[in-house]
């Protein structure tokens, strides 16, 4: 399995490459150069979530990987799930909710981390190397990333959270481990802000060299690789010809992770892209026009994101792989912070993607209306995920839709208890996050700055 960049002026790259590397040279994002053909998932119904990863994962790796090795890998990184489906499929007030906050942090990012961190050990393990893991969060990733690394050899990790714009739960899952090998900036500014800056430090390929960077963001194509394993084990758990499934996103990934699945066969119907106040994919999609007005802070902290960079994948598979127009395009948002697609290319997203905008009323009625009448509580973004579904109903799509519930709503306690007048309980297990001390730095918006951070983490 060979892996290219979606602005072309990169050379090939294999799994472990793009899986330490996370962003090409050229600033692109790494796709298969070729697609595995589609296979009928069908055959796999009745398996464990563990053996359906296992399977996409050897998928993706290739020749690099067995599926004896990936089928260990998995079972391991999906032991540490509170659940034993890992992400079920319940029905709540007669909607299908896929709740994927099963893991160590509560939130979805932990399938995808707890199976990266053991990746890079295999990696590193093998090459006898070390690794400086850096990454920006906009709330959930960052606590993901530093629960599956924390403590582990040949590792040491970096979360950049924005300064006061996440909520507390979510940052003492990332200040609290007590782990030498964890760094904790926040900078002062947005999640936007905290992207740029990892950009940029994996630009500088000397700095990169020196502190041996590799990135755990949605940009490396193995958290895609690992997410699409739920959506296939929906389609499974499902009876349908067409699942469509409504995904709360704001950086994209996600929602890509479900195209992809559809890719490899998977009987995926509508991706339905469901955003909050920061809706520039709804305005792209809806008037074709991707266009910077600000980040406003909201109740779903994690989707207060701008720049959604995995659309960028998007748009170079619905441009027919066209890696000269997906690199103009980047280079005029960065030019002029917006750009405009054909109607071709709004023509061809549209044959997957449609999108909903909830706002803050509609996001806390669904909340309201959900503890009022069934007695559950829900998180911010699975709220607007629920929204999104319904929405899409009123719009005439017909079958089976599956709400990605991204996270649990004692993340998000002070947004509840506001919606609903109820404040939820922490599971058990993460009863001690008040009990800790909290180890922050906080850092202006300013790359040299997290440069001098990591050096000294180094």
């Amino acid at each position: 399995m060979k892996y290219i960049s979606t602005r072309g002026a990169s050379p090939e790259a294999n799994f472990d490459t793009v899986l330490r590397k996370a962003l090409a040279p050229d600033g692109g994002l790494y796709l298969p150069k070729s697609w595995p053909g589609p296979r009928d998932w069908r055959a796999m119904k009745g398996a464990s979530f563990p053996e359906i990863a296992a399977e996409v994962l050897h998928l993706f790796a290739g020749d690099e990987m067995s599926r004896e090795e990936a089928g260990r890998l998995t079972e391991e990184a999906f032991a540490t799930f509170r659940h034993p489906d890992v992400t079920p499929v319940v029905d709540l007030g007669g909607e299908k909710v896929m709740e994927l906050f099963h893991g160590p942090t509560l939130a979805f990012k932990d399938v995808a981390m707890q199976l990266i961190a053991r990746l890079f050990e295999r990696s590193l393990e093998k090459s006898g190397g070390a690794m400086t893991v850096v990454v920006a969060t906009s709330g959930d990733t960052g606590g993901a990333a530093v629960s599956a690394l924390a403590n582990r050899e040949h590792l040491s990790i970096c979360a950049l959270h924005p300064h006061e714009r996440i909520s507390g739960v979510q940052r003492r899952f990332m200040t609290t481990s007590g782990a030498p090998n964890v760094l904790n900036l926040a900078v002062e500014g947005t999640f936007d802000d905290c992207q740029a800056i990892v950009k940029e430090l994996f630009a500088d390929r000397d700095f990169a060299a020196e502190v041996s960077l590799g990135g755990v963001n949605s940009i490396n194509w193995a958290r895609i690789t690992a997410q699409v394993s739920y959506y296939i084990w929906a389609c499974l758990a499902v009876e349908g010809d067409d699942i469509h499934f409504s995904v709360p996103t704001g950086n994209f990934g996600d929602v890509f992770a479900g195209w992809v699945a559809k890719k490899l066969g998977a009987p995926v119907g509508k991706l339905i892209i469901a955003v909050n106040e920061n809706d520039i994919l709804d305005r792209a999609l809806r008037v074709g026009i991707y266009e910077k007005r600000g980040v406003l802070p909201t109740s779903s902290p994690s989707m207060d994101i701008e720049i959604a960079s995995n659309f960028e994948r998007a748009i170079f598979e619905a441009s027919g792989r066209n890696a000269e127009m997906t690199a103009d395009l980047m280079a005029c948002l960065r030019e002029t912070d917006r750009f405009r697609l054909s109607k071709e290319l709004r023509a061809e997203l549209a044959k997957d993607f449609v999108s909903y905008k909830a706002g803050e009323p509609e996001v806390r009625a669904v909340m309201a209306v959900f503890a009022a009448h069934y007695g559950t509580l829900l998180d911010p973004h699975t709220a607007i995920g629920i929204h999104g579904a319904r929405r899409a109903r009123e719009d005439a799509l017909e079958g089976p839709i599956v709400t990605l519930a991204t996270a649990h709503p004692a993340k998000f306690p002070e947004a509840v208890a506001a919606a609903t007048g109820k404040t939820p309980d922490l599971p058990v297990s993460s009863e001690q996050l008040f009990s800790q001390d909290e180890v922050f730095s906080v850092v202006p918006s300013d790359t040299a700055a997290v440069k001098e951070a990591l050096r000294g983490l180094k």
